[in-house]
C-alpha cells in the first residue's frame, strides 16, 4: 500500500492546481486521474487543420482570469478576438429586425432574474420568469442549454443569478486543453488509467481503492464530476449523505460540439455565429470560422444534445449539417465533411459538460465543497459559488481545497 500526506482524486483543472499547491508544500502527494490523460473536461486534439478543443473552450472573464497569466507563461497564444456570439452573421432565416427582438426579449429576462435574486424569497426554476407571451422563449431556452447545459426550467433561479461574468472572453490558440495539461506539476507523481471507486475514512488514515491497488493517505481531495459522486461511482465509507444530495442538485448539463471543415471557407465570413432555426429549442448554434480556420464548430445543448447522443454516433454531425442547409441552401452539404463529435453524456469518466443547481438547490455548491473531518476536501467547478462551469472556478477551488488540507495537517 503506498502512503503519502495528501492523494487527489482526479487531474482536471482543479485536481492539477491541487496538484500544484501540494508539491510545492513540501508534503508527499499523488494525483490519481482514471483517465489516460490529463485535463479531465478540458481536451484538445489534433487536427489536420489544427489544435480543436473538444471541452472547454473559453477563458471566460478574462480580464479577471487568473489563468490568462498562466496560459501565457508557457508560451501560448492567447486569441483575444471577440466571442462570435458577439457577432451574429447576416442569414435569410433571423433578420436584423428578428436578432434585435430576441436580443430585447434576452436583457429583459436577464433583467427579470437578476432583480428577484436580489429581492431574496425562495429558489424556484429561472424560466419562471419568462414571459409566457413571448415569441422568443424556444430560443431563450436554447440559449441556456448552450449556457447552463439545461433549459431555465431545469436550472435555479439564484444559482444563475450567482454567476460572476465580465463577458471578456478569449481562446488558447494552442487549445485550453493543451494549456491545461501543460499546467500539470512535474513534481508530484500521477497515476492515469487509475479509477478510485472506495474511499475509506473510518481508520485513523483514508484509504483508497483504486484499479492499481490502495493508497494510503492522512488526507485526500476529491476533484472529480458531480455525476461521478450522484451515481455512485466512487463511493464513501462511511456513507456521506449531504455529499451525495449536494452531487444530485447539481447535476452536468450537456454541450456537445460537432466540427465541421469547408471546401469553400470564403462562403462563410469568419468569426461569426448563426444560428439553426431560431423559432425552436432544438437547434444548433454555428461559430463560422473561428480563429479564421476553414471550419464551423457546432454548439448542442440540454435535453436536445442528450436526444441526439441516444440515437448514437454520427446523428449530432447529420442534424448539424441538416440544420447549416436550412439556412445556407441543399448544396451546402456538399462542401461540409465531419471533422469530429463529442459525446460528454456517454463520456464515463464525465457524464455531462458542467454543472447547473437545479430549482431549490442554489445553496449545494457550499454543501460539496465543505470539508469532511479536516481530511476529505472537495474541488472542481460545481464547487465555485461564482464562476462554476469554468476551467478557472475549478482551479481556484483546486487550489483553496490544497492550501486547506495541507493547512489541516500542519497546523498552518
Amino acid at each position: 500500500m503506498d502512503e503519502v500526506d495528501i492523494a487527489i482524486v482526479g487531474a482536471g483543472a482543479a485536481g492539477l492546481a491541487a496538484a500544484e499547491t501540494v508539491a510545492a508544500s513540501g508534503l508527499t502527494g499523488v494525483l490519481l486521474e482514471a483517465r489516460d490523460r490529463l485535463g479531465g473536461r478540458a481536451h484538445t486534439i489534433q487536427t489536420a487543420i489544427g489544435p480543436i478543443d473538444l471541452g472547454c473552450e473559453w477563458l471566460h472573464s478574462a480580464d479577471q482570469n487568473p489563468l490568462v497569466a498562466r496560459v501565457e507563461a508557457l508560451g501560448l497564444t492567447i486569441d483575444k478576438t471577440p466571442p462570435p456570439w458577439a457577432n451574429i452573421a447576416d442569414n435569410p432565416v433571423f433578420s436584423r429586425r428578428e436578432r434585435a427582438a430576441f436580443g430585447e426579449a434576452f436583457q429583459a429576462l436577464d433583467a427579470r432574474i437578476e432583480a428577484a435574486a436580489r429581492d431574496g424569497g425562495p429558489d424556484r426554476p429561472a424560466s419562471d420568469l419568462m414571459d409566457p407571451d413571448s415569441p422568443w422563449n424556444p430560443l431563450l431556452n436554447a440559449f441556456s442549454a448552450f449556457y447552463n447545459g439545461a433549459e431555465f426550467d431545469q436550472v435555479s433561479l439564484h444559482d444563475y443569478a450567482a454567476y460572476d461574468d465580465t463577458e471578456v472572453n478569449w481562446r488558447v490558440a494552442e487549445g485550453y486543453g493543451t494549456a491545461i495539461a501543460r499546467l500539470a506539476p512535474k513534481a508530484l507523481p500521477t497515476r492515469l488509467s487509475c479509477p478510485v471507486t472506495m474511499i475509506r475514512h473510518d481508520g485513523p488514515r483514508v484509504t483508497l481503492e483504486t484499479a492499481l491497488g490502495d493508497v494510503s493517505a492522512r488526507a485526500v481531495i476529491v476533484c472529480v464530476p458531480t455525476t461521478i459522486l450522484a451515481t455512485g461511482a466512487l463511493r464513501f465509507m462511511p456513507a456521506l449523505a449531504d455529499k451525495l444530495d449536494a452531487a444530485a442538485g447539481l447535476p452536468l448539463g450537456l454541450a456537445d460540439k460537432v466540427f465541421l471543415t469547408l471546401d469553400e471557407p470564403e462562403m462563410f465570413p469568419p468569426e461569426t455565429q448563426v444560428y439553426g432555426d431560431p423559432h425552436t429549442t432544438a437547434t444548433g448554434a454555428y461559430h463560422l470560422r473561428p480563429l479564421h480556420r476553414p471550419i464551423i464548430e457546432v454548439f448542442l445543448g440540454g435535453a436536445h444534445a442528450r436526444s441526439l447522443e441516444g440515437q448514437g454516433p454520427g446523428a449530432a454531425a447529420a442534424f448539424a449539417i441538416d440544420g447549416l442547409a436550412e439556412v445556407y441552401g441543399g448544396e451546402v452539404r456538399r462542401k461540409v465533411h465531419v471533422l469530429a463529435e463529442t459525446h460528454w453524456a456517454g463520456d464515463p469518466f464525465a457524464g455531462g459538460s458542467y454543472s447547473h443547481a437545479l430549482p431549490g438547490h442554489a445553496g449545494a455548491r457550499a454543501v460539496l465543497a465543505a470539508p469532511v473531518d479536516q481530511r476529505l476536501f472537495f474541488a472542481g467547478e460545481a464547487c465555485s459559488p461564482n464562476f462554476f462551469s469554468t476551467a478557472h472556478g475549478a482551479w481556484q477551488t483546486g487550489q483553496t481545497a490544497a492550501k486547506a488540507a495541507i493547512g489541516a495537517l500542519t497546523g498552518g
